[in-house]
C-alpha cells in the first residue's frame, strides 16, 4: 500500500495549520534573509519545498550527502534538482576525515558504540552542515513535535540561538504531512512506501513495524533516549 493511501488523514485544524505554515514561510523569506532550508528529502521536508515552490520564495535548498544514503535517497534529489526554481545545494563531508575515521575504525563503528556512531555522524553531518550554514540568518527545518519525546516542544520559531531556526511543520501531524502530499501531488520518497517514515543513512536506517515509534527505525540498536545525530542538538559551538 502506497504511504499516500495509508497515512493521508488529516488532522481537525489542518487548514488553519497548512495557512500558518505558508504564513511563516513567507515572513522569513522577507524578513530573515540570507536564509536556507535544510532537507533530508523526507516527507516532510519535500512539502516544506514544495511550499517554497508554490509561493515563489527564493530560499534556496540544501541536501546533506553523507556517502552512505540509499541509492532511492539519491534519485529523490535528482529529481528535486530537476525541478526547482531555486538553487540546490549539495554538501558532502570532507573525504580525508572519512578516510581516516573508516581505517582507523571500519565501515560498520555505528554498531559497535554509540559514541563511534555519533563521532560517524559529526564527520558525516554536523561538520558540513556547519559548513553549509555558515552566513545564514536563519534556516528551515522539518521537525515537528509528534516525531519524539525529544521534539515534542519544538517551536514555530527558535530564535534561542543567534541563527534563527524556523520549523514551520512543527503543528502537523503525520496524517497531515501525507494529507498535503496527496492533494498537492507532491513528489516523495520511493522507502516510505515501505514503511520507512524516518530516513537517514543505508546502515542507520530500517523499516519499522505497526506500533512502533515513528524513529525507530533509526540507530534502532541503540537506546531511544540517544537517537539524534547531532544536526538539532544544541551545543555550544556547534548550529542549533
Amino acid at each position: 500500500m502506497r504511504a499516500t493511501e495509508l497515512h493521508a488523514r488529516p488532522s481537525p485544524g489542518y487548514e488553519a495549520r497548512l495557512e500558518r505554515t505558508r504564513s511563516l514561510l513567507v515572513r522569513a523569506a522577507a524578513g530573515y534573509a540570507p536564509l536556507v532550508q535544510a532537507s533530508s528529502l523526507g516527507a516532510e521536508d519535500m512539502v516544506i519545498s514544495h511550499l517554497v515552490q508554490s509561493l515563489e520564495l527564493d530560499i534556496p535548498v540544501f541536501v546533506l550527502d553523507t556517502g552512505l544514503l540509499h541509492a532511492e535517497t539519491l534519485a529523490v534529489l535528482e529529481r528535486l534538482q530537476a525541478r526547482s526554481r531555486v538553487p540546490v545545494q549539495v554538501w558532502r563531508p570532507e573525504p580525508d576525515a572519512v578516510i581516516r575515521f573508516v581505517e582507523r575504525e571500519g565501515d560498520r563503528a555505528m554498531y559497535r558504540s554509540v559514541e563511534l556512531r555519533k563521532a560517524c555522524c559529526h564527520i558525516r553531518k554536523v561538520e558540513p552542515l556547519q559548513r553549509a550554514l555558515a552566513g545564514q540568518r536563519a534556516w528551515i527545518t522539518g521537525l515537528r513535535r509528534e516525531q519524539s519525546a525529544a521534539r515534542a516542544e519544538v517551536p514555530l520559531v527558535d530564535d534561542s540561538e543567534p541563527r534563527v531556526k524556523f520549523n514551520p511543520l512543527a503543528e502537523w501531524t503525520w496524517g497531515d504531512v501525507w494529507h498535503c502530499i496527496a492533494t498537492e501531488g507532491i513528489d516523495y520518497h520511493p522507502l516510505h512506501d515501505q514503511f520507512y517514515p524516518s530516513i537517514g543513512c543505508a546502515p542507520c536506517t530500517r523499516a519499522i513495524s505497526l506500533g512502533e515509534d515513528f524513529r525507530a527505525g533509526r540507530w534502532w540498536w541503540e537506546d531511544a533516549s540517544a537517537k539524534e545525530c547531532g544536526l538539532h542538538v544544541k551545543t555550544e559551538g556547534e548550529p542549533a
